[in-house]
C-alpha cells in the first residue's frame, strides 16, 4: 500500500514516514522544492515535489496512492505575515484532502493538534470538547481549528478522514526546531533562567508517529484521537531535562505578567522594529496562561496508543540536537 505523507519534511512527518516506512509501507513525501530533506535522510522514500497550496502539485501527488497522512502545517507562534498560516494550515489543508477525494484515496489522517481541543480552567481535556473562542489564542491555534473544521468537514462529502491531536511532542528529528523542540534546546544550551506556572501533556514524538499509523489502521472516520502521555508542570519538565541534559533546572519563578511584558517589548523591538523571529514567543505565553493537560485515554482503548516514558524522549531530543550541531 502506497501512502502520501505531506510534512514529511518536518518533525511529525519526518517520524511518520519513518514509522510507516519501518512497517512495510510504501511512502511517497510531499516536500517543497529547495526545502531540507534531513528529516528522510538515508530511508530512500520518494519525494515528490510540491506545494499543500498547489492544487496541480497535489494532485499529481496523490494519484497513485491508496491513503494521505496531512501533516504538513506551519507550527509557529510568530510570523511576519500571519496570512501564510492560514493559506498553508486552512487553505492547504482544503486542497490536500479535497485532492484526495477527487482521486479516490481510500481514507486520509490528518494532524490536527491538542489546541483544537478544548479545556476547561482547571480541568483536563478530552476529545468531545472544542475551544471557545476566547481559548483560540492567536493565529496558529485558530488556522488549526478552522483546518480541523474542513477535515471533518470532508467525511459528509465521502472521504473516510481521521483526526489525531499530538499534545507537545519530543525526540529526534526536530529540523527546524518547533515551539516545544525550541524549548528542550534552549535548556539544552543553558538559555532558560526562570520559568513560569504552566503546564502541558508531553510525549514521545515516535509514539505520536506510531498513533498517525494506527489511526490509519483502526481509527474511525469522523473521529478525533488525542495523542498524548504524561500531563506536568513546567517546572516538572524541567526537572526531567536536568536529569538528561546534565543542566541545572532554572529556580527562579516569573510571575506570568512580567513575562508576558516581557515578550510584548521583545515582539515590538524584534517582531516590528527588526523584522526578526522573537526570542520570548508572546503568542506561545499567552496560550501558556491555561494548563493543557488532557485525558488521552480514548486513543489507548480503541487505538492501542503506545506511552513510551518521557525521560526517554527527552534524552533522544538532547542527543539528536547535540548529533546534528544544534546544541
Amino acid at each position: 500500500m502506497r501512502v502520501l505523507v505531506t510534512g514529511a519534511t518536518g518533525f511529525i512527518g519526518g517520524n511518520v514516514a519513518r514509522t510507516l516506512q519501518a512497517r512495510g509501507y510504501e511512502v511517497k513525501a510531499l516536500a517543497r522544492p529547495g526545502s531540507s530533506t534531513l528529516t528522510l535522510e538515508g530511508t530512500g522514500i520518494q519525494v515528490a515535489q510540491g506545494d499543500v497550496r498547489d492544487r496541480e502539485s497535489v494532485s499529481r501527488a496523490v494519484k497513485d496512492c491508496q491513503v494521505v497522512v496531512h501533516c504538513a502545517a506551519l507550527y509557529s507562534f510568530w510570523t511576519p505575515d500571519p496570512r501564510a498560516i492560514y493559506e498553508i494550515n486552512v487553505t492547504g489543508t482544503k486542497v490536500v484532502l479535497e485532492e484526495s477525494l477527487k482521486a479516490g484515496v481510500g481514507s486520509c489522517v490528518y494532524t490536527s493538534t491538542v489546541s483544537a481541543i478544548g479545556i476547561p480552567k482547571g480541568g483536563v481535556g478530552t476529545e468531545e470538547m472544542t475551544p471557545s473562542h476566547k481559548d483560540l489564542v492567536g493565529h496558529y491555534k485558530k488556522s488549526k481549528y478552522m483546518a480541523e473544521r474542513e477535515a471533518l468537514g470532508m467525511v459528509h462529502r465521502g472521504l473516510p478522514v481521521v483526526v489525531v491531536n499530538p499534545t507537545a511532542p519530543i525526540g529526534p528529528w526536530d529540523v527546524k526546531p518547533t515551539p516545544t523542540g525550541g524549548m528542550v534546546l534552549n535548556f539544552a544550551r543553558g538559555r532558560v533562567p526562570a520559568y513560569i506556572n504552566t503546564g502541558m501533556n508531553l510525549v514521545d514524538v515516535e509514539d505520536v508517529a506510531v498513533g498517525h499509523v494506527l489511526a490509519m489502521e483502526k481509527g474511525k472516520p469522523g473521529e478525533r484521537y488525542l495523542l498524548g502521555n504524561a500531563n506536568m508542570t513546567l517546572a516538572q519538565a524541567f526537572k526531567l531535562m536536568e536529569g538528561v541534559s546534565g543542566r541545572k533546572a532554572p529556580k527562579l519563578k516569573l510571575p506570568m505578567w512580567v513575562a508576558i511584558g516581557a515578550g510584548y517589548v521583545d515582539e515590538y523591538i524584534e517582531g516590528k522594529l527588526l523584522g526578526r523571529k522573537p526570542s520570548i514567543p508572546l503568542e506561545g505565553l499567552r496560550i501558556s496562561r491555561k494548563p493543557m493537560y488532557v485525558n488521552c485515554e480514548k486513543a489507548l482503548r480503541e487505538l492501542g496508543l503506545p506511552q513510551s516514558p518521557v525521560e526517554g524522549a527527552l534524552e533522544k531530543a538532547v542527543k539528536w540536537f547535540r548529533d546534528y550541531g544544534y546544541a
